[in-house]
């Protein structure tokens, strides 16, 4: 009966033994990290609408703004970037930006030409267990890197070389975009340690191209004819087509940038809806008031100033302060737009600094405010306003520096390759015929 007892024993045992392996293997299972398809989906969607947003969005925003002599400039040089910046991308700005390495600044190079990227690996979410397929945030990072430096070129239209805004692209995506997208979005990032909110690129994409193109503006200096010859916007309905193009694309922009089908999507989807109308309302009410009569343009320029302001804001605000927000800057970016511009005499020709550098200003800052609970945001309990917006403050200081004083240098040193500025008389008979041997339109 002992013996009995014993075998007995002895194939429970081993029978618990038998069933560990599979315990285990349960237990992986359930911590394995989760790829959901509608999150998978989203972001492929959000990917092309990001694209959207530049081509044909901001080409003809930016196209209908300019002289008809040079609308098909801008076309060309918004999608010669855009496909320039992508190449980069894969070969290294991925790399530079997420490649894994620790230093505060960049990226490193473990992730050179997609080393060690495969169908199986995956990039985390903001949920914890739930992750990416790597190769969709690859492809959704490398159009907020595409688009940035499009963004610029409306600095200084009408009067570059084509061959300058490529190469000035070129350095500028390596030594300014990429190390300011690691520092405020990887997880080593300088930026993002400091405790800085910035959910969908104020300070990556608005603030940093904002502060180029008027430091490029000043170097490359005003249009021949400004303030003397007619320079009026050649197509109101392409700029507000193309600024439609823009607010449509810019959900994916700023919703995609929650990785998830999630409620922080629909959160900031809302606020992209409400902060971009108010905005609106807000530019008319300004012209209104100061000129007698609201305009197509400041329509537009609205749209695009609630946009940008709500992009760093629009995970962690309430819809009521998103509103709040869009009636605030519109009058700001107006002022730098229409006096301060005048007053210093710059030519920023499309107001990419007065609208995008402004705009990003004010919505970084005043991320800080409105995470509030007490306003509407997402804050916690521990939420303290003043301590937040003084590392919001921190994180402005650092991209106008590193930005700023980077472009300078970069500048300079396309001036020294390949010169800036059109002759003369190309410049006067416009960028279409001498730069691209075409015209956009025939009589």
């Amino acid at each position: 009966m002992k013996n009995l007892t014993k075998i007995a024993g002895l194939a429970a045992a081993l029978a618990a033994a038998a069933a560990l392996p599979a315990f285990a293997q349960d237990a992986a299972a359930e911590a394995a990290p989760v790829i959901d398809k509608g999150d998978v989906a989203w972001m492929m969607i959000s990917s092309a609408l990001v694209l959207f947003m530049t081509i044909p969005g901001l080409a003809l925003f930016y196209g209908g703004l300019v002289r008809t002599k040079n609308m098909l400039s801008v076309l060309m040089q918004c999608t010669m970037i855009t496909a320039v910046v992508m190449i980069i991308w894969i070969l290294y700005g991925y790399s530079f930006a997420f490649g894994g390495g620790t230093s505060p600044f960049w990226g490193g190079l473990g992730k050179l030409f997609l080393s060690g990227v495969t169908m199986e690996s995956t990039a985390a979410t903001f949920t914890d267990g739930v992750v990416l397929p790597e190769y969709v945030f690859i492809a959704f990072q490398m159009t907020f890197a595409a688009i940035t430096p499009a963004l610029f070129i409306g600095a200084f239209a009408e009067r570059i070389k084509f061959s300058a805004v490529i190469l000035f692209s070129i350095l500028w995506v390596t030594f300014i975009y990429f190390p300011i997208a690691h520092m405020v979005w990887d997880a080593s990032g300088l930026i993002f340690n400091m405790g800085a909110v910035d959910f969908a690129g104020g300070t990556v994409v608005h603030i940093n191209a904002g502060i180029t193109a008027l430091v490029a503006a000043l170097v490359i200096g005003p249009r021949i004819g400004l303030g003397k010859d007619m320079m009026a916007p050649h197509s109101m309905t392409l700029t507000m087509t193309g600024a439609a193009m823009l607010w449509v694309g810019w959900f994916g922009f700023n919703a995609g940038s929650n990785l998830e089908a999630t409620a922080g999507a629909t959160l900031a989807m809302l606020n992209t809806f409400v902060c971009t109308a108010a905005a609106i309302v807000s530019w008319g009410l300004v012209e209104t008031l100061t000129r007698g009569k609201a305009s197509g343009l400041g329509a537009a320029s609205g749209m695009v100033a609630g946009l940008v302001a709500i992009t760093p804001a629009c995970g962690t605000t309430g819809p009521v302060g998103a509103i709040v927000l869009g009636l605030a800057v519109s009058p700001i970016c107006y002022f730098f737009v229409t006096t301060v511009k005048s007053k210093f005499g710059y030519d920023d020709s499309l107001d990419v600094f007065g609208v995008h550098g402004v705009g990003g200003i004010i919505g970084a800052i005043a991320t800080g405010i409105l995470m509030a609970p007490g306003l509407g945001g997402t804050g916690g309990d521990d939420f303290a306003m003043g301590a937040q917006v003084l590392t919001q403050i921190k994180a402005v200081i650092i991209t106008l520096l590193w930005s700023g004083i980077g472009s300078l240098i970069l500048l300079y040193i396309v001036k020294a390759i390949t010169g800036l500025r059109v002759s003369v008389d190309d410049e006067r008979q416009g960028l279409d015929l001498t730069t691209h041997g075409e015209s956009a339109y025939h009589s």
